[in-house]
């Protein structure tokens, strides 16, 4: 199969995915609300099993933070999050824009500094410092439908919005 054929394929499935949404969401908005569980447990020395749906996930950290590097650390799987939900979000709304998109390809780069997350000075975040997103588009479409593009999801990317701005977050300790 041709790449436009598995394109436009995909564009349509990915339509059809939007109307169907768009339809149960006007029938009754509850339909849009969607709440995300995971749930893990530390093992080894830093290490976290993590069930997320389905999936089981690990999550390590290097030897110079205390892990035996078997699986990214939590930093990385951040910013993996970010660059999967900014592939996500170019291809549907390149299909609700009719933009024509043969692939995408996203890096991320995030700054830490290890002296907020291990309390040595004051003032110093323990979160990312700074992260960049480079995406690269390729396909038929112009200049000007790529910048539309990008300005949609821009907008529209749920884990970009999770980076870029302050969301209420609550917590809460059990001892058992």
């Amino acid at each position: 199969m041709s790449v436009t054929s598995t394109t436009s394929d995909r564009d349509q499935q990915l339509r059809g995915i939007i109307d169907a949404t768009a339809s149960a969401v006007s029938a009754d908005a509850s339909n849009g609300h969607v709440t995300f569980r995971t749930t893990g447990s530390g093992v080894d020395a830093v290490a976290t099993d993590i069930r997320i749906g389905g999936h089981q996930v690990r999550v390590d950290e290097p030897p110079a933070l205390g892990g035996e590097n078997t699986a990214p650390n939590p930093i990385e799987t951040a910013l993996a999050g970010l660059l999967s939900c900014q592939v996500v979000t170019y291809r549907f709304w390149a299909a609700k824009l009719g933009v024509p998109l043969d692939d995408v390809r996203v890096d991320t780069e995030g700054d830490l500094d290890i002296q907020g997350f291990f309390g040595l000075r004051d003032g110093v975040r323990p979160g990312l410092g700074a992260v960049r997103v480079k995406v690269t588009l390729s396909g038929p479409g112009t200049p000007e439908q790529y910048q539309e593009l990008h300005a949609q999801v821009d907008q529209h990317c749920p884990v970009l919005d999770l980076f870029a701005n302050a969301t209420p977050v609550s917590t809460e300790l059990v001892v058992e």
